[in-house]
């Protein structure tokens, strides 16, 4: 019988929070930066809960790898060697449940290079196209060796994906894929828009060159309309979401808060029946962002992927 989701793929969730959850130092402003400079071994901890999940692409912990969070001066003499760390942590993670899974003859895992917001999430009014290349060397340079393809996060403008992609296709050959993060809306009746009040039809001239696009921190809800209206725009690019799980559905900026707080009513169960919606919206890569942990893959793992045949009810 042929398998109905073969086509999906599933991401790995939230890296920050589950720091937060297995005991990592955690805080803003470093946010996740912090694990990789004092605790390396909880980020490939994290890394192996979502593997053991079942995500089959997870990425690097370099999000936090940037002036805005860990300062000019860190990032000025620590950025490279960081970015060397994530990439390296991860790939051993990879390695390791690769060998040890081998019996079960499982395909082997990708590994996603993350190419953070340079100058913080949900941020396009801080965006400096003069200085997005020199923070953004050091991520490339110190992670292209281990990553599989590079997965810009977090987009909040168009002015920032043509830059970013621009910037990628000057360093690397890897393939990319672009993430864009939506603005809340009021109401579902409005029409999609980025964080830049651009609206999401503008994406469409930024396709071109890239090998998926994505949605990402942003609440479960915003996602479906995205899906389905980049699909009508083009319908041979792959689609992908995972969203965060962020309270307070209006407000902005809140990922550069203290630490934001967390809906609980996202629940893995919850979450599934979102990303159905997404799958059926024309998404074919899905996962999670800020709050959503190895539970919630888990559930998607079991139902989009799971060979057993009591599923997909």
């Amino acid at each position: 019988m042929t398998d109905p989701f073969e086509y999906i793929d599933i991401l790995d969730g939230g890296m920050g929070r589950e720091l937060e959850r297995v005991g990592a130092p955690f805080k803003q402003p470093e946010w996740s930066a912090l694990s990789l400079m004092q605790s390396p071994e909880k980020v490939a901890q994290v890394h192996r809960h979502f593997l053991d999940a079942g995500a089959q692409i997870i990425t690097t912990n370099a999000y936090a790898i940037v002036p805005f969070h860990i300062g000019d001066d860190a990032f000025q003499g620590q950025s490279l060697s960081l970015a060397q760390r994530a990439a390296r942590i991860a790939r051993q993670e990879i390695d390791a449940f690769v060998t040890e899974q081998e019996a079960q003859e499982k395909n082997t895992p990708l590994l996603a290079g993350c190419i953070p917001p340079a100058f913080g999430s949900y941020r396009p009014d801080l965006f400096d196209k003069s200085q997005v290349e020199n923070i953004l060397r050091p991520l490339i340079t110190g992670q292209q060796d281990d990553v599989d393809f590079w997965l810009i996060e977090t987009v909040s403008s168009i002015e920032e994906a043509n830059a970013v992609v621009s910037i990628l296709r000057e360093y690397s050959t890897l393939p990319i894929w672009l993430s864009y993060s939506l603005a809340n809306r009021h109401n579902d009746s409005e029409t999609p828009k980025l964080r830049s009040e651009e609206p999401l039809a503008d994406i469409a001239a930024t396709l071109d060159g890239v090998d998926a696009v994505l949605f990402n921190c942003s609440q479960p809800e915003e996602m479906e309309d995205a899906i389905a209206m980049t699909r009508k725009m083009n319908s041979g690019i792959r689609i992908g979401a995972y969203a965060n799980s962020f309270s307070e559905r209006n407000r902005q900026h809140e990922a550069n808060a203290l630490l934001s707080s967390l809906r609980n009513d996202v629940t893995p169960e919850h979450y599934l029946q979102y990303a159905k919606t997404w799958v059926n919206a024309g998404a074919s890569i899905v996962g999670g962002c800020c709050g959503i942990g190895p539970e919630h893959i888990e559930a998607l793992w079991d139902y989009f992927k799971n060979p057993s045949p009591q599923k997909k009810q």
